[in-house]
C-alpha cells in the first residue's frame, strides 16, 4: 500500500536565530530602562538641606494676676407687667401709655371709670361718721353710768353696769369703719394708672373704650435708672476669683472694648443654677450712663487672684488641636498639651509646663510640624 500523507513541514533555523536575538535586544533595553530611572536626578552632594525657619517666642516664667471675663445681658433692676386692681370701663389713653414713652415715676398713664369707687367712698365715710357718733354715745353712756354710782356712794357691781363693753365694740366698729374708707379710697386712686418708678413703656395691652377686670394686664414698663447683670462661670473660671468676691468690682466693656463703667458684686456663689449647674454672680451697675441700655450684651471683667510660675504666650501658638509647639535647646520641635489658665487681649495664659527651659514656643504653627524635627529658630523681635 502507498502512504500519501504529506511530511510535516521543518521551521527554518535561521528564523530562530532572529527570534533569539529579538529577545536578547528586548531584554538588554529593559534592564538598561531600569537602570536609567533609579539613577535619574540623583546627584551627590556633601551639603545637608537647611532646616525650615520658625519664628519663635520666648516665654519666661512670671506670677500673673488672672483676668477672668465673661459675657451678661443687662437688666432693668424694676420691670414690671402693670395689672390693674379694679375693674371698669377705660375712659382716657395718656400718651405716656404708648410703647416707647419714656416716663419719670408718678406719671399718669391710664384711667378707667370712676363713679362706682367714688360711691363705696361716699358710703364709707358715712359709715365712719355713724360709728363716730355710736362711739360719742357709747362714751357718754360710761360717763352718765360712773356719775350715778358716785352720787349714790356705791361701786357698780361690773363693767355690764358702767356700759363698758358697749364701749369697746363701739371703738372696735370706729376702728373698721376706718380701715374700710382706707380701702375705699386706695380702689378710687387705683382707677389712675400710674408710673410706679422711672422707665420705657415697652407694649400696651388695653384700648380706649375698653373694659377691664382685676388682674388683666395693662402696660409693660422697663425700668431705665438701674440695672443688673447675672454673669455664670465655669467651674475653671471660679476658681481663678480671689474669694470672697461680694463688695468687691468688676469692669463692664462693650463687645468691641469700649469702658462703659463699673458695677458692684452684690452676691457670688453658694448655689448652682439648676440647667448649667454652674455658679453665678449677681452684679449691680454703677451709675449707669447713656451707653448702658437694657437688653445689651457686655464683657464682665473680673480681676482675680495671684497665680505663680505662668507663662504668657499669643494666642496664634495654638493649634487647632490644642497644643503647642516649642524649640529645644538643640533646634528641635516639642509638641505639648498647655494647661490654659485663663485668655486676655489675644494672649493666653497657660501653666509652666514640666521639664527644664528655656521656654521658646513657635508664633504661627505650620500643620506640616513633626515631633523631633530640626528647624531654624528666628526670633520674632529680630
Amino acid at each position: 500500500m502507498t502512504d500519501t500523507s504529506k511530511p510535516l513541514t521543518s521551521v527554518p533555523k535561521w528564523r530562530w536565530l532572529w527570534i533569539g536575538l529579538a529577545l536578547f535586544v528586548l531584554l538588554a533595553v529593559v534592564v538598561i530602562v531600569w537602570e536609567a530611572e533609579d539613577t535619574a536626578n540623583v546627584s551627590n552632594s556633601d551639603v545637608l538641606p537647611r532646616a525650615p525657619i520658625v519664628t519663635i517666642v520666648e516665654a519666661v516664667p512670671v506670677e500673673t494676676v488672672a483676668n477672668v471675663t465673661a459675657f451678661a445681658e443687662v437688666r432693668p433692676r424694676w420691670d414690671a407687667e402693670l395689672r390693674t386692681t379694679v375693674s371698669g370701663r377705660i375712659t382716657q389713653v395718656h400718651d405716656a401709655a404708648l410703647a416707647g414713652q419714656r416716663v419719670a415715676a408718678g406719671t399718669p398713664l391710664l384711667s378707667i371709670e370712676k363713679t362706682q369707687y367714688e360711691t363705696a367712698v361716699a358710703a364709707a365715710e358715712q359709715d365712719l361718721e355713724e360709728a363716730q357718733l355710736a362711739l360719742w354715745r357709747a362714751e357718754n353712756g360710761v360717763t352718765l353710768a360712773r356719775l350715778e354710782f358716785e352720787r349714790a356712794g356705791t361701786s357698780a357691781p361690773n363693767e355690764l353696769a358702767l356700759r363698758l363693753p358697749q364701749l369697746r365694740v363701739a371703738k372696735r366698729t370706729v376702728t373698721a369703719a376706718e380701715a374700710r374708707l382706707e380701702a375705699a379710697r386706695r380702689q378710687l386712686a387705683d382707677t389712675d394708672v400710674r408710673a410706679p418708678f422711672s422707665g420705657f413703656v415697652t407694649r400696651r395691652m388695653v384700648s380706649l373704650g375698653q373694659t377691664v377686670t382685676p388682674g388683666e394686664p395693662l402696660v409693660h414698663l422697663s425700668g431705665d435708672r438701674q440695672f443688673e447683670l447675672i454673669v455664670e462661670l465655669n467651674q475653671a473660671d471660679w476658681g481663678l476669683l480671689d474669694h470672697p468676691i461680694s463688695g468687691t468690682y468688676a469692669d463692664l466693656l462693650h463687645r468691641d472694648g469700649t469702658p462703659l463703667g463699673r458695677a458692684r458684686i452684690r452676691q457670688g456663689g453658694g448655689f448652682l443654677d439648676q440647667q448649667t449647674r454652674q455658679p453665678r454672680i449677681f452684679l449691680e451697675v454703677l451709675d449707669a450712663g447713656a451707653d448702658v441700655v437694657a437688653g445689651d450684651f457686655v464683657r464682665v471683667g473680673f480681676t482675680g487672684r495671684a497665680i505663680a510660675n505662668t507663662l504668657t504666650i499669643p494666642e496664634s501658638a495654638l493649634t487647632r488641636t490644642g497644643h503647642v509647639w516649642m524649640v529645644d535647646t538643640d533646634d528641635l520641635l516639642l509638641r505639648i498639651e498647655p494647661e490654659i489658665l485663663f485668655r486676655t487681649d489675644g494672649r493666653l495664659m497657660i501653666a509652666v509646663p514640666e521639664g527644664p527651659g528655656p521656654w521658646r514656643l513657635a508664633k504661627t504653627p505650620l500643620a506640616s510640624f513633626l515631633p523631633g524635627q530640626r528647624v531654624t529658630p528666628h526670633d520674632a523681635e529680630g
